[in-house]
């Protein structure tokens, strides 16, 4: 497989555009015994209520149209039982949603997560391989193929490829992660006012409201007001949840040097 995924790299990198790298990523899954792809991508995997945050980019192939609009406007995505069994885990998983058949997932079939089951199974999409992708920095994807039908022979080919199929998948995430843009990168809902960030981010290297008035030569009550507007805003309990949330959205820029 590694001369392969050598090829498979270079193919990738020809292609100019984030959907090209997509499609060329399916004929890849396809020669696999995939018949769909599922692709998401989130900057921060859970909001602040600690539920599981509906992605900034879903791509489908070969899926039915309104898989978007169910799982990224109606907020599907955030019961999808497939979804939140990758949360918990970065080995490559496979899942059937035939009730007869026990996987993974089976654990997280709720009449809660119902509508999922239903609506996958109204368009037969029965079974698939998933892999998780967290990156250092919280951030979030996964990639799925699925195959259609309720083939019983699917789960012996689906794990003859997951070890080829997680490889493929974590080169084609770095692929197509090089092409994402600001707004793919960046969907925190909170919007802090630019001395909100600046505020949070000297203390989020450990600086009292006294010395980072001296810093930014405003009053302590003005430094104070900052944060505490912030921590508002943020849903925080103090400052240091503060500025834990505010690093977890992507908040805080880079503080320049100082001296106290």
């Amino acid at each position: 497989m590694k001369d392969d995924i050598n090829c498979i790299a270079d193919r990738l990198s020809t292609r100019d555009t984030l959907d090209d790298r997509i499609d060329e990523a399916f004929g890849t899954m396809r020669n696999m015994g995939f018949e769909a792809l599922i692709y998401d991508y989130t900057p921060m995997p859970c909001d602040l209520g600690g539920q599981i945050e509906v992605p900034s980019l879903l791509k489908l192939r070969n899926v039915a149209d309104d898989m978007y609009d169910y799982w990224c406007n109606r907020d599907y995505f955030r019961i999808d039982p497939v979804q939140r069994l990758a949360m918990q885990t970065s080995v490559p998983f496979f899942w059937n949603y035939d009730p007869e058949i026990e996987t993974k997932i089976s654990r997280f079939m709720t009449d809660e997560t119902k509508p999922v089951s239903d609506f996958l199974r109204d368009h037969d999409m029965l079974a698939g391989v998933t892999v998780p992708v967290h990156m250092p920095r919280g951030d979030y994807a996964t990639v799925t193929g699925v195959r259609y039908g309720a083939r019983k022979d699917f789960q012996g080919d689906a794990m003859r490829v997951l070890a080829d199929f997680s490889l493929f998948a974590q080169l084609f995430h770095e692929a197509a992660y090089e092409l994402f843009d600001d707004a793919v990168l960046n969907t925190s809902r909170v919007r802090l006012t630019e001395r909100e960030r600046e505020c949070l981010a000297y203390s989020s290297h450990g600086l009292s409201a006294k010395e980072i008035s001296r810093i930014i030569d405003r009053s302590v009550p003005t430094v104070v007001m900052h944060l505490n507007a912030a921590a508002r805003k943020l849903g925080a309990r103090n400052r240091t949840q503060a500025v834990v949330r505010a690093t977890q959205c992507r908040l805080l820029d880079p503080v320049p040097s100082y001296k106290l």
